[in-house]
């Protein structure tokens, strides 16, 4: 996706909806509720569809594919657990275990999201960025609902985890996402094409490093060392501004917050571009694609956007207008009651970029205690091949992935996308409860070109506004204006 995704409930750039899952409550074979921190896990409860926009609850359960980190840095053939994962009878999405350093990279961003959006409004405001169209710093009731009604549900303090500014990196900005203290020099592959060796090795502040996506490799930085002129880059500014505006942090208000985001942020993105080599080895074992094709892309992108969402509490007055009845009971047996997916925190969409990364989602009370998932039936839900419902949850220390539409062209649709969409938390446990969550939107350079695979017909992988000889930031700007209709 891009800044903010293809969800028709909003509006701006690149940066698919909101992608987060929550953590449910569930109850021990004794009657006990389990925390969070019990879940071992990860699942999706499958729900069916029926009259009034309802979906009854199934006896299935269908878990969501679990990889370990270690086997991923290790290199160990999981093309099973990904054909499983992201091909056609899978859920396009997944999660990783044991990745170094999430939960306390999680527990201190997702905490400072509650903590900024609690700041006065005359103070959050100066982080928002109107050139970007709300794409950078913060932005609350700039986007609308599917009724055409400004949301001022949520709030989001988006950035680029990798580099403050993709036109001006300076030290300290990671021109090399794959590489992370978390990840063994080994897991990373030879022959991944990145940008140039040359351009690389540059001093990221040396008034020689290459700045230009008009030449070379896909975007970004360009191979061949080529400076960008001012004119070429306020060109890129005007062209992509969600993509290419820099960063803003409240370095007075909350100095944290900003190495809080680049540090889960950047270890999202190292975990993602793993996972790509992983999904690269699968696709080139089916397609004879070259090794490295499908992978590259994101191993050349400096262009992933994240998102820090904090979910205001629902007031009494707007749950009793959306949902007259407080919270569905559980139903007898202990299955979940019938849930409406007509009241959705965000509308049915798929991600436009390569692979989402998302955390579970952290609920936090008024007094700003951390506290389970005040409703059983809030979270992200996604739609499956089959067209039947699925409720997904993760564990608190678990990372995820979702494939986006770029991966599904990339990979000639062996791995595919899926609509989901998050719906609110109701009921009276609801009241004074907000939910924080991140997402990082990993995504090709806009240059990229955005063709299928030698020998695929662009039908097998026909999917949103793509199209055959597009690139990314086209394809992107097609998505909006789909959904927007600028």
């Amino acid at each position: 996706m891009t800044m903010r995704a293809a969800c028709p409930a909003a509006r701006a750039f690149p940066v698919a909806r909101s992608h987060c899952r929550n953590v449910l409550r569930v109850k021990h074979p004794h009657g006990k509720i389990l925390a969070p921190g019990h879940w071992l896990q990860a699942r999706a409860f499958v729900t069916e569809k029926a009259p009034g926009g309802h979906c009854q609850p199934g006896a299935a359960e269908r878990e969501l594919i679990v990889l370990d980190f270690n086997e991923l840095a290790a290199g160990k053939d999981l093309s099973a657990e990904i054909e499983q994962a992201y091909g056609p009878d899978g859920l396009g999405a997944l999660v990783i275990k044991n990745v170094p350093g999430f939960v306390q990279h999680r527990g201190r961003l997702l905490r400072l999201a509650d903590v900024f959006a609690r700041l006065p409004e005359a103070v959050k405001s100066k982080y928002e960025d109107v050139a970007s169209l709300y794409n950078v710093g913060w932005s609350h009731g700039r986007e609308s609902l599917e009724s055409g009604r400004p949301d001022t549900h949520k709030g989001s303090y988006y950035g680029n985890p990798l580099v403050d500014d993709q036109l001006n990196p300076k030290p300290g900005d990671v021109l090399k996402p794959w590489l992370h203290d978390a990840i063994p020099s080994s897991a990373s592959p030879t022959h991944i094409t990145h940008t140039s060796d040359q351009q690389q090795q540059q001093h990221p502040a040396s008034s020689t490093t290459s700045t230009s996506i008009f030449s070379g490799g896909g975007g970004g930085l360009a191979a061949g060392g080529k400076q960008l002129s001012e004119e070429e880059a306020q060109q890129l500014r005007r062209l992509f501004p969600g993509y290419y505006r820099s960063n803003v942090w409240p370095t007075e208000e909350l100095p944290e917050l900003e190495e809080a985001f680049k540090q889960l942020g950047r270890l999202v993105c190292a975990a993602g571009c793993l996972l790509a080599v992983h999904c690269d080895r699968y696709v080139s074992s089916r397609l004879g694609t070259p090794p490295g094709e499908v992978a590259g892309v994101l191993h050349r992108s400096l262009n992933p956007k994240a998102r820090l969402l904090h979910y205001f509490p629902v007031s009494e007055e707007e749950q009793t207008a959306a949902q007259p009845t407080s919270a569905p009971p559980a139903a007898e047996g202990g299955a979940l009651a019938p849930v409406s997916h007509e009241e959705p925190w965000c509308g049915w969409h798929s991600d436009h970029g390569s692979l989402t990364g998302l955390t579970a989602a952290m609920y936090i009370d008024s007094a700003g205690n951390e506290v389970p998932c005040p409703d059983p039936t809030a979270g992200l839900y996604i739609r499956d091949r089959q067209g039947r419902v699925v409720r997904a949850v993760i564990p608190p220390d678990c990372l995820a992935f979702q494939v986006g539409e770029a991966l599904q062209v990339h990979s000639g649709g062996l791995l595919m996308a899926t609509p989901h969409y998050v719906r609110a938390a109701r009921g009276p446990g609801a009241a004074g409860v907000s939910r924080n969550t991140f997402a990082v939107f990993m995504q090709p350079n806009v240059m990229e070109s955005m063709e299928c695979p030698p020998g695929v017909e662009a039908k097998r992988v026909a999917i949103g506004q793509w199209r055959p000889g597009l690139t990314f930031g086209e394809f992107a700007e097609a998505t909006f204006d789909h959904y927007y209709k600028r």
